[in-house]
């Protein structure tokens, strides 16, 4: 086997410090260890500063940034641009994620053993949902996805949109001419998936990517889906694949995220952006899909306003997804220079 290709880890913050020190502790176990390890802290006090004080990692950068630099979006580009210039891939991962000691093994491997993938991400075994199937039962495809023997049970929303004829008609990760792609994931097979979008959490990228391209100035600031921007703008240099032996956590640390108006805005109109990223001038079927799943999604976050447990939660983000969807009509999301 070749050596391993050098590989730097980018990781940014805001306000995390234990999560932070959870995922650095998972790094240290690892079986392949980062060339460097690059830390962008958004933090408006010293605790994350203080805590990588008293714990030390080899070859590990930090930089506390200054407000202007803040943001998930600008702290990433603020961390490719300090990255070693023998460095040939450049994982990114979220604070609040651990990893499975082969983690930037398999990784790496996918690389060195896949000229022609230039992005790879892994599987969030903690939100690990396929079962395998039993031949003696019969499943229903409105409500279970069927992959490669496994069965994934659909949410309430892809049931709905199985039913109006509204699903997906691609592959998990693949993202379809009318955009609201199947979010499923995949199955651990073992093997490599090819797919279109990649997740935050989890991605690497051979360092030719971001040399040439960076984290989309309309995303500052939270970034909702600032990720499958990136992943959608990097299968110029070549393929995007899910490697389903790359095993971490991911725990969704409250701090740090939007309230539930703002996220709801986010997801009409930053999803709206994506779309055209993909598919800039969809036909009318596509429009009419876009429209009509953005609409049945509001509808179901309104129903869940009356029947789930956080009902004040689900009516914020229902007001947020409907201001948003009227707010395209005069008013459309267009790429920041």
């Amino acid at each position: 086997m070749n050596l391993p290709l050098r590989f730097s880890l980018i990781v940014c913050t805001y306000m995390r410090p234990e999560p932070l020190l959870a995922l650095l502790q998972s790094v240290q176990r690892q079986t392949l260890y980062p060339d460097e390890i690059i830390i962008i802290d958004g933090s408006t006090n010293d605790e994350t500063k203080i805590i990588l004080t008293e714990n030390k990692f080899n070859n590990l950068k930090y930089f506390l940034i200054s407000k202007e630099d803040r943001g998930l979006t600008k702290q990433r580009n603020f961390g490719i641009s300090k990255i070693n210039h023998d460095i040939e891939i450049v994982c990114f991962l979220d604070d609040d994620t651990i990893l499975e000691p082969d983690y930037f093994v398999e990784i790496v491997k996918t690389f060195q053993n896949n000229p022609d993938i230039s992005g790879v991400g892994g599987i969030a075994i903690n939100e690990y949902k396929w079962k395998l199937q039993n031949p003696n039962l019969f499943y229903n495809k409105k409500k279970y996805y069927l992959f490669e023997g496994y069965f994934y049970k659909e949410g309430t929303r892809n049931v709905a949109r199985n039913y109006l004829g509204l699903a997906s008609n691609l592959g998990s990760g693949k993202m379809p001419n009318f955009s609201h792609g199947r979010t499923s994931g995949f199955p651990m097979t073992g093997k490599i998936y090819e797919v279109d979008l990649l997740i935050g959490m989890s991605m690497a990228f051979r360092k030719v990517v971001v040399d040439n391209i960076k984290f989309s100035k309309f995303f500052e600031g939270y970034g909702l889906y600032e990720d499958a921007d990136f992943s959608l703008r990097a299968l110029r240099f070549g393929k995007n694949a899910i490697n389903t032996n790359a095993h971490l956590s991911h725990f969704h640390a409250a701090s740090g995220r939007p309230n539930q108006y703002k996220y709801g805005k986010m997801v009409v109109r930053n999803g709206y952006y994506i779309w055209r990223i993909k598919n800039p001038d969809p036909a009318l079927k596509d429009r009419f899909k876009w429209n009509a799943i953005t609409i049945l999604l509001t509808v179901i976050r309104f129903t869940n306003a009356i029947t789930s447990n956080n009902k004040k939660a689900s009516f914020t983000e229902a007001i947020g997804r409907t201001i948003a969807l009227l707010s395209l009509i005069y008013s459309k999301p267009k790429e920041k220079k």
